[in-house]
């Protein structure tokens, strides 16, 4: 397996293993399956030498190379390749040398065409012996076609090894985890009614309560989905069952031409097949199946469907019955086709020395092509170009100007052309919805902010931190990074980057102020920060172009979406991303009024007035799956050289099944336009092309389409005269179009705005807080306060003779001389007669206060007691300095300033009430009232010299 399959390919491999496990019937092993192949159980890869080596080709090799030795150069060098074959013995290297010497470009042996024919000096040469050259040439085909069954027994031999384990393997994680994939469902509700066991009484027990089945959409309904429906069904005919009176019917909808989910396992075949077998089983019953053809459109004007029409004519292959023409609803509906000339690639651009691996060419034919798209549908918004509107019971026909929602732009599948169109519609700021599928971790964006965050979450991995630091959200260049972790040793290069902060100043600041972050915030609150405080966003969607928020946004989503259902952590979320391959599949419905970009695919079931077909050039899809089922049964499927030529109708089948599903995806593409098709196409055409665009091409001129010049030359347009002729009516209101963001916005950063005042505490304001001589140092004198403003707080609100054991309580972690000297402070003051009435129940505790300030910016304090009354409020701030002033005027200037700056607040918060500030000193069981003025004063004293300016 790990010689056939490169690392790429093993997901879509398993994958395909899954859809295709009714393939793998078990118990395979190479030799039960040699019979498949019309080998023995025995054959080996040597037996080829027998075909193809019957004697005398070491004699004729030696006789031809000597001959070609003589002729011209390119036989001379013939004549080597030859020599150079091992002729003694001749062996099984000897065998492949000569099935490559005497394969063609093309893969087919030159049988009778060796030397070539016109070659009249060569062949004269080599008369003599050319039909011995003819018949090795003959064997040797025989030997590759004995080959290629080997290779291809054993490789389907090995693929069977491999799959029942890794399917045992499977279905054993899914009941550890009690999971059901999509086909268990079918496959369990298919043996719940075919079981001998319970079979009978379950299809009586639903024959009481199952009267009518209707299958919708039943050409995409696969193989095991109609078993269920052929048991449910089995009742309704087996006889009269449990209510004889009851009418049952069924009722199945489908149309073949339709059918597009091969991937999935629908197979149009089984359509056909089914509808005999249901009506083989009702004939008896005196109520037979009817089958009603609808040949009438509901959606598409009769000039689209006559296009239509021409597109599929003789593809019956396909299921496109013959004479079976469409029949517009709305006869009478103007329609419009349009074909623009292709967009012819150009001669081939070097990249710059700097271009990334994504580079494209600014006139690579497909951006050329999705430019075209971008100033089309912007010339037509804002030209109000004019679409007809049927009639409807309240208004006659009419036209009306074009909106972004009616423009619907449908590819093959999410190639180059999809990203280049959604790039260039935003980049003309047009209302687009962007993908209708988006792989969230495969977005640059996301991956550079996965980086990023892997590198908060894990400092020591390099690799994520170098990623992030090359990314656009650091900008590094490789010269830089380079420098950085270029002998650098054992050191991490976060620890190294860290070290050189001095040189990165910028960079360290930003990943320092987010990995102290990353421990707090939830991911999305991280994800938040980096993109608007750090500029993220902008920065992205600078370097990868606007369409880079659809991932961004999806990303953030996520992250909301992970904190729902886990406990958030930064490393919970990347592991989650990690092991969910996530793709976010979006409605696209067209209410929202915008430009839509989706695979045929996704636009199943959808129509729009005007619809865009860019992808229409040569492409013949190969199987992109390593297995074909074929006949019940899983093949590997190798390259086309190493197919059996016995085997060839496998291929051929597969690859006609993949031709018609084309025809059939193209046709579900042009049915989804009601008005205005426009079909375009970026690539080169062969001369014998039966892709797309040549068949439109051929459909349009046999339509008599008219030349018409469009931006990228003259191309062709197929309209009815009605177009133009229709009324517009007056005041019609128009859907809203989405708020497009400004032009650009992210090529240039954004102004500065004002930042949110900083926060100042009154205690913080500067000037001196004690009087010379306090004696305690500064961290002492902070514990000690602390502990007497704690006292101070519990104390009033318990009886006295508990004082001692809460202040033991409350003072455990303190020195026991420093406790003792707090309990007396407090006793003190709680004991004072004179400060008795400022403890009285209905006084406020640790009151916190903000307030703004106008000309200085935000306060924030805790007041120590606050005393409100209907007229005055007053503001008491406990000091447990040693040293008290004798009166206000020698109060230390930081505590006036914090006093003022409490007034000051209290002011704005109370602005009917007198204001009156005081100073409990607890060394002296003191209250000092302090003059409004003079704390007034200290405070507008307060300067950038001591105390941080406010603002940002």
């Amino acid at each position: 397996g790990a010689a056939r399959l490169s690392g790429n390919d093993f997901d879509d491999f398993t994958k395909a293993l899954v859809t295709h496990r009714a393939g793998i019937p078990g118990g395979q092993t190479l030799r039960s399956l040699a019979p498949r192949f019309g080998l023995p159980p025995e054959a080996r890869p040597e037996d080829a030498l027998h075909i193809a080596f019957i004697g005398g080709e070491t004699r004729l090799l030696k006789d031809l190379a000597e001959q070609l030795a003589k002729q011209s150069k390119s036989y001379q060098a013939d004549a080597e390749v030859i020599a150079a074959i091992p002729r003694d013995p001749l062996t099984l290297a000897s065998l492949h040398a000569l099935i490559a010497f005497f394969t063609d470009s093309k893969g087919a042996l030159k049988l009778g065409r060796y030397p070539t024919t016109n070659h009249k000096a060569a062949r004269a040469a080599v008369a003599d012996t050319q039909d011995e050259i003819d018949a090795l040439i003959e064997r040797l085909s025989l030997a590759r076609e004995y080959l290629s069954r080997i290779a291809v027994w054993h490789a389907t031999a090995d693929l069977h090894a491999f799959a029942e384990p890794f399917l045992r393997a499977y279905q054993d994680r899914k009941l550890l985890r009690g999971w059901l994939d999509f086909d268990d469902l079918i496959v369990k509700a298919r043996d719940l009614l075919s079981r001998s066991d319970v079979a009978s009484w379950v299809l009586y027990r639903l024959d009481g309560g199952i009267d009518h089945i209707l299958v919708d959409e039943a050409q995409d309904t696969n193989p095991l989905q109609w078993q269920v429906i052929d048991l449910l069904s089995q009742e309704f005919t087996s006889g009269e069952g449990a209510r004889p009176n009851q009418q049952r019917t069924m009722f199945v909808v489908g149309d073949k031409k339709q059918s597009i989910y091969s991937f999935q396992g629908a197979d149009p075949r089984e359509f056909d097949r089914m509808r005999e077998r249901f009506s083989e089983r009702l004939a008896p019953s005196g109520a037979p199946l009817h089958v009603t053809g609808l040949r009438f459109s509901f959606r598409s004007s009769a000039r689209v469907l006559s296009l239509v029409d021409r597109a599929f004519d003789g593809r019956e292959s396909s299921g496109f019955e013959p004479d079976a023409a469409h029949i517009a609803f709305h006869a009478d509906l103007p329609g419009r086709v349009d074909l623009w000339p292709p967009e012819t690639p150009a001669d081939k651009q070097e990249p710059p020395a700097h271009a990334t691996m994504d580079w494209v060419a600014t006139d690579h034919h497909e951006v050329r092509l999705a430019r075209r798209i971008a100033d089309t549908i912007r010339e037509m918004l804002e030209k109000g170009t004019l679409l007809p509107v049927a009639a409807t019971k309240d208004t006659p026909m009419h036209a009306r100007p074009v909106l972004p929602g009616d423009i619907l732009i449908l590819v093959q599948r999410r190639s180059s052309l999809f990203g280049h169109i959604i790039r260039a519609c935003k980049a003309a700021n047009l209302p687009i919805a962007g993908s209708d599928r988006l792989k969230v971790g495969a977005e640059l964006a996301v991956r550079d902010l996965a980086a990023l965050l892997s590198a908060l979450a894990t400092p020591e991995d390099d690799l994520a931190l170098a990623t992030a630091l090359r990314s656009p959200l650091f900008d590094w260049s490789e010269q830089a990074l380079f420098t950085l972790a270029h002998a650098r040793g054992d050191v991490t290069l976060w620890a190294k980057l860290h070290s050189e902060a001095a040189v990165y100043g910028e960079t360290v600041s930003v990943l320092t102020e987010l990995a102290g972050q990353a421990d707090f915030l939830r991911p999305y609150d991280l994800l938040e920060r980096i993109l608007i405080r750090h500029d993220g966003r902008r920065r992205l969607l600078a370097r990868l172009g606007a369409e880079a928020e659809d991932g961004i946004d999806a990303f953030l989503a996520q992250a909301l979406a992970y904190e729902q259902n886990d406990v958030p952590s930064l490393t919970g979320f990347l592991g989650w991303m990690e092991t969910d391959a996530l793709e976010v599949k979006r409605q696209m419905d067209g209410s929202t009024n915008e430009i839509r970009v989706m695979t045929v695919h996704g636009a199943k079931g959808l129509e729009s007035p005007i619809v865009i077909l860019p992808d229409t050039m040569d492409r013949r899809d190969k199987p992109e799956d390593r297995i074909v089922l074929h006949d019940g049964f899983c093949w590997w499927w190798p390259n086309k050289k190493e197919w059996p030529d016995s085997y060839a109708a496998i291929r051929e089948a597969r690859l006609e099944a993949i031709d018609a599903e084309n025809d059939r995806l193209l046709y579900v593409a042009m049915t989804r336009a009601e008005k205005w098709l426009i079909l375009a196409g970026a690539g080169s055409i062969a001369d014998d092309s039966d892709g797309w665009y040549a068949r439109l091409e051929a459909a349009m001129r046999a339509a008599n389409a008219a030349s018409h010049p469009f931006e990228g030359g003259a191309g062709l347009r197929i309209e009815d005269a009605s177009w133009h002729a229709l009324p517009q009516l007056p005041q019609q209101e128009t859907p809203p179009t989405p708020p497009q963001k400004a032009e650009a916005f992210y090529q240039h950063p954004p102004a500065k705005t004002p930042g949110a005042p900083r926060t100042i505490s009154p205690s913080n304001l500067g000037g001196a807080k004690a009087l010379p001589g306090e004696g305690q140092d500064t961290e002492d004198a902070k514990q000690f306060g602390t502990l007497v403003h704690r006292l101070l707080e519990r104390l009033p609100d318990l009886p006295q003779s508990n004082w001692s054991d809460a202040a033991r309580a409350l003072s455990f972690w303190a020195p026991t001389a420093m406790a003792a000297a707090a309990l007396t402070d407090a006793q003190r003051v709680l004991t004072s007669p004179e400060l008795a009435s400022y403890f009285q129940p209905g006084a406020l505790i640790e009151v916190p206060i903000s307030a703004d300030i106008p000309g200085f910016g935000r306060l924030y304090g805790l007041i120590d007691r606050l005393i409100v009354t209907d007229t005055h409020v007053l503001a008491i701030d406990y000091k447990s300095n040693r040293v008290v002033p004798a009166s206000f005027s020698e109060c230390p200037e930081g505590l006036l300033r914090q006093m003022g700056a409490y007034a000051a607040a209290l002011s704005a918060v109370f602005p009917q009430h007198e204001i009156q500030t005081a100073i409990l000193w607890t060394a002296t069981a003191t209250l000092m009232s302090l003059p409004h003025d003079a704390v007034s004063a200290a405070f507008a004293r307060v300067t950038s010299l001591d105390a941080p300016p406010p603002g940002p």
